[in-house]
């Protein structure tokens, strides 16, 4: 009789192990697979007329102007537990020369470090491209 209950606990104890071990590999599995939201958003702006290209450091939420860009990211985010780590930032940018329509944006949606020809910014002048998002 004894032997029948210690085959029972060592069945039941290894059941909880089993469960305690899946339960930590699937926690595991999901915070690899979260975006990670940042506050911070690094961007690239070249200038197309004279060739030269610089690193801007955004702050989401508050608006950067860049010689006749006003440049605003509201909000970023970074898979860098991925395997092709996607940096997306939603990007709106204001042409300040003119004037008769400053309220309207040159841009105004997401920005895809992986894939920028999805929604390409286009401006004759600037061109503008997402680096990180920290």
């Amino acid at each position: 009789m004894q032997l029948k209950k210690n085959i029972k606990v060592g069945n039941n104890l290894k059941l909880i192990l089993f469960l305690y071990l899946f339960s930590i590999l699937m926690i595991l599995k999901i915070n690899a697979e979260i975006n990670l939201d940042g506050s911070n958003t690094d961007i690239k702006i070249l200038d197309k007329i004279s060739s030269k290209n610089e690193l801007i450091k955004l702050d989401n939420n508050k608006e950067f102007i860049y010689k006749d860009l006003a440049i605003k990211s509201i909000k970023c985010t970074d898979s860098k537990f991925d395997d092709n780590p996607e940096v997306k930032a939603y990007i709106q940018v204001r042409d300040l020369t003119k004037k008769d329509r400053n309220n309207v944006f040159v841009f105004n949606g997401w920005m895809f470090s992986s894939s920028p020809s999805i929604a390409p910014f286009d401006h004759p002048v600037y061109d503008i491209w997402i680096v990180g998002c920290y």
